[in-house]
């Protein structure tokens, strides 16, 4: 289905533009001008479709890299947006507050729950990880324990691109050229069920990726300010999803250590995995197990504008207090620190997030959709592995199935291919090498998922050389 093309000789060369000017992320540009077919120009958006502009629409199941929580154009965010801006655009927080910070803020510590209550705005995950990793140095620092300065996480965790975010990132192929200008961290393999750092099934393991984190925590407890960590899924890493237990384990253990607990919620929160926050979901019905700090973004706004959020406990809070002769300041934060128009995104973006309604027809309805048509794509004989939780989910394509299954060379690039098929029958998707990521707006209905599981089958076997016939 397609809408009128722009085609008005007025209409600037986008594509020229594209090529000549725009610098993409995470693209090798040299190759990106030669896709087949072109990369498509958005002009427009409704539901959750994105309009071309040679007029050819979209289903967008990578929903703006996992932002677009409502869909394209969630019309009451839109409006709370318009309104604020009626009313002003921008006000620094530095000195001085601004209504829609402080009803957020409220907001957002009243939904988590004590003792998460206090909020720091920033403007991406990115810099909400930057912001946690020095609040929680600097914690030890006033609690008396500058030598609490290394942070432990897990291999294949993203936790973002600036410095401090890579440092304890450990996606290698995004982050090799950087290494030496990042800090050191302690890393410990992920749980991985699928290629098992240990060669074990999970039927017969004994959760040995819990017991490396757990071993490690007791051992660099002395030096340790803090444990990063995306609860329940790993993201951008590869879509890892946490074995039963294994989080709960990992947090007793920081607990035990008093080694602080930051949720890296950027991806999973804001009811990707189908409540609000992520550590809602832990076995913890006494709240022992509440991080100590978490990070949100994306989701938060719907995609709409740029804002995060670090959530943090009393305790920390309170070793900031003091007189500015103290030196106890956080001095962190940037121009847009709680944007007034992301705030007001945020809070209309809430209002249908934190539904019960809402939330319980994506627990008993989208989410199980989502996974009632991925389940036959598991024989597809190039599906080496189906993945993930909640509506956050990935397809792992090799070569031959088999024990272990065989990658295809990377410079095939497989992974793309199934993306450049599904881009000609109408889909926007994404993939990290040979991962075929699908993560679709929460909003996402059944029609759109038939067409999506349609589509991807079709693309799996046209990128593999499977013939439908």
């Amino acid at each position: 289905m397609t809408h009128q093309p722009v085609s008005d000789s007025s209409v600037p060369d986008w594509r020229r533009i594209d090529r000549d000017a725009l610098w993409h992320p995470f693209t090798q540009m040299a190759e990106y001008e030669r896709e087949d077919p072109p990369p498509p120009i958005i002009v427009s958006a409704e539901g959750n479709w994105l309009i071309a502009q040679d007029g050819t629409r979209y289903l967008d199941v990578n929903c703006g890299y996992w932002a677009l929580a409502l869909g394209c154009r969630p019309e009451s965010v839109e409006r709370a947006v318009k309104a604020q801006i009626d009313r002003f655009s921008h006000s620094t927080l530095l000195g001085i507050s601004h209504e829609p910070a402080l009803r957020l803020a409220e907001r957002l510590t009243k939904l988590a729950g004590a003792p998460l209550n206090h909020v720091f705005f920033n403007d991406s995950g990115s810099e909400a990880v930057e912001a946690a990793l020095k609040m929680a140095y600097q914690y030890q620092v006033h609690s008396g324990h500058p030598e609490r300065c290394e942070f432990l996480g897990l291999g294949e965790a993203y936790h973002g691109d600036t410095l401090g975010a890579v440092a304890v990132g450990g996606v290698e192929l995004f982050h090799t050229t950087f290494k030496p200008l990042l800090f050191k961290v302690q890393r410990v393999p992920p749980p991985h069920c699928y290629r098992c750092p240990w060669n074990l099934k999970p039927e017969s393991c004994a959760l040995e990726c819990a017991q490396a984190v757990e071993q490690a925590i007791a051992e660099r407890a002395p030096t340790l300010a803090a444990l990063i960590i995306e609860p329940f899924v790993l993201g951008p890493g590869g879509i890892i999803p946490q074995p039963k237990n294994y989080l709960e384990r990992v947090v007793r253990a920081a607990r035990k250590q008093g080694v602080t607990v930051i949720f890296d919620e950027v991806a999973v929160g804001m009811c990707r995995l189908g409540s609000v926050f992520a550590f809602e979901q832990l076995d913890d019905p006494k709240r022992e197990r509440v991080p100590d700090i978490v990070c949100l973004a994306k989701g938060l706004t719907a995609g709409l504008l740029p804002l995060s959020a670090v959530l943090v406990n009393a305790e920390i809070y309170r070793a900031f207090l003091g007189t500015y002769a103290d030196r106890r300041t956080f001095y962190h934060g940037h121009t847009f620190t709680g944007s007034a128009l992301g705030c007001a995104a945020a809070l209309a973006a809430l209002d249908i997030l934190a539904d019960e309604e809402f939330l319980r027809q994506l627990r008993e309805n989208t989410i199980p959709a989502l996974w009632r048509m991925l389940e036959p794509l598991r024989a597809h004989a190039h599906v080496g592995n189906i993945r993930g939780r909640g509506l956050m989910a990935a397809l792992e394509i090799v070569k031959t199935r088999g024990a272990p299954d065989e990658p295809y060379p990377g410079e095939q690039r497989l992974g793309h291919r199934v993306v450049l098929a599904a881009r000609k029958r109408g889909v926007n998707m994404r993939a990290i090498g040979d991962l075929i990521l699908a993560v679709p707006p929460l909003t996402i209905t059944q029609s759109e998922i038939d067409l999506f599981g349609r589509v991807l089958r079709e693309s799996l076997d046209e990128a593999t050389g499977i013939s439908p016939f």
